[in-house]
This record gives structure tokens, sequence and C-alpha cells, in this order.
């Protein structure tokens, strides 16, 4: 039984569309979400992210997600990002400023009912072993924020 010149490509491209789509995906080294309550999200509920060691050496861009639905009341998020490294001990403190709505009232984020965002917060330099903790709370001046679905966290090797 004679194949087809198309018959005889089909498993090269099927390699190669896997290929392509887990090159996409390789560099990520964590990415997870914590859920909130979208009745509100308390300013003491401090959502924690434990970051398990790095494979590699190198750089890493790391960037906060959040997801909103209709009810958020404000034009922007202001969040507190607190770290540590391990095993050095090192900690790192950030505010993300978080710009989630235009002054007309258009969502900035992907999505329809639910809108989702992703922020660039810092490059960080790991070593081979090294672990993170991170802990995300917001600095809104009302109390209970409604609207907050989740917030993550994502870690990408440059």
């Amino acid at each position: 039984m004679q194949r087809s010149k198309h018959g005889r490509l089909w498993p090269v491209v099927a390699v190669a569309i896997c290929g392509v789509m887990t090159a996409c995906i390789d560099h990520i080294m964590y990415h997870h979400y914590e859920h909130t309550p979208l009745s509100g999200w308390e300013r003491n509920d401090t959502l924690n992210f434990l970051v398990p060691r790095a494979k590699q050496q190198g750089q890493y861009l790391e960037e906060i997600g959040v997801r909103i639905n209709g009810d958020y009341p404000f034009l922007g998020l202001r969040l507190i990002v607190s770290q540590t490294v391990y095993p050095s001990g090192k900690t790192l403190a950030d505010t993300l400023e978080c710009e989630l709505i235009d002054k007309n009232g258009t969502a900035k984020g992907d999505g329809i009912t639910m809108y989702q965002y992703q922020f660039p917060l810092t490059t960080l330099q790991l070593a081979e072993g090294d672990s993170l903790s991170v802990a995300i709370r917001h600095d809104m001046k009302r109390e209970i924020l409604p609207g907050i679905a989740d917030i993550g966290v994502k870690l990408s090797k440059q």
C-alpha cells in the first residue's frame, strides 16, 4: 500500500506543533492564582504563594495577575507585595499600582464579564535551588473590597 505525500508529512507536522506549544510555556517557572471572596476581600486577608525551588539560576520576570468582575467599585487597585527568597532570607517589598478601568468606565483587561490583568512587578535574580514566599494584600481605603475574584503570581525565566 502506497502512502501519499501528505500521509508521510503528517507526523512531522504533529511533532513540530507539539514542539512549538511546549516551547512557549517552557520558560514559566510558576503560575498560580488564589481566590478571594467576591463579596469582599478584607485588607487583613493576606494571600500567600509558595514558589518552589528554581531549577535553573537566572533572571526571572515576576508578574501579578488580577481578575475582577463588574462589582469592582474603583478605577485602580493598590497591592502590597512582600516576599522572601530562601535560603538567603533576602526580603523585598513593593507597592503595585494597578490601573484596571479607564476614566470612561471601560475595563482595560481581557474578558467580557470577568476581566483579567497581568502587571509586571520586578525582575528577580535567583540561584539554582532558591525558593520564594510571596504575600499579597490590598492597600485601598475601603476595608472590604468587593469584585476581586483572584490574585495570582507568575514567574518566567528570562
